[in-house]
C-alpha cells in the first residue's frame, strides 16, 4: 500500500502544483487513498521531496531530481545569455562573459556534472574549465556552443 501511494504521490506533484501537506492528503484522498496528515509528512520525508519556486511565485513540491533538472535549464539559458567567447588553451577551455556573469556561467558548467571536467575557476568574466587529462577539449567546446543555440 505504502509503495502506491508513493507512487501516486510522485504523480500528483508531477502534474499539478502541490503547496501543502493538506493539500497533498486531500488529492490522495480522492485517488482513494485516505491518509492523515503525520502519514503525509512521514512520505515526504521518505521520498525526499522539496518545496520549490514556481514561476508565478508560489512554492511547490517537487523531487530533487526534478528540482535540480529545473534549476539546471535555468543555469543553461544564463551561460547561453552570458558567454562572449570560447576558446581551446591546451586542457583548458577559456570561457570569457560578459562583466560580472563568469560566476553565473561557472555555476552553470558545474551542474551539468560531465565527467570530463576536473573543476572550473570563475572571475568576474572569465572561466577556466580543466579539462581531464587525454579528453578532447574540442568536442568540449562544441557541445558547451551547442548549449548556446
Amino acid at each position: 500500500m505504502k509503495t502506491k501511494r508513493h507512487a501516486m504521490i510522485i504523480k500528483i506533484i508531477a502534474s499539478q502544483d502541490v503547496e501543502t501537506q493538506e493539500e497533498l492528503a486531500r488529492l490522495l484522498g480522492e485517488q482513494g487513498f485516505q491518509v492523515t496528515q503525520a502519514t503525509v509528512s512521514r512520505d515526504i520525508k521518505e521520498l525526499r521531496l522539496i518545496k520549490v519556486l514556481t514561476s508565478e511565485g508560489n512554492y511547490k513540491y517537487a523531487t530533487v531530481e526534478k528540482a535540480e533538472s529545473d534549476l539546471q535549464e535555468r543555469f543553461i539559458r544564463l551561460f547561453s545569455n552570458c558567454v562572449v567567447s570560447i576558446t581551446n588553451a591546451g586542457n583548458l577551455i577559456v570561457i570569457k562573459t560578459i562583466a560580472g556573469s563568469a560566476s553565473v556561467a561557472g555555476e552553470a558548467i558545474d551542474s551539468l556534472k560531465w565527467p570530463e571536467i576536473a573543476g572550473s575557476i570563475a572571475g568576474d568574466n572569465t572561466i577556466f574549465v580543466a579539462v581531464r587529462e587525454g579528453k578532447n577539449t574540442s568536442e568540449i567546446i562544441k557541445r558547451f556552443q551547442k548549449m548556446m543555440k
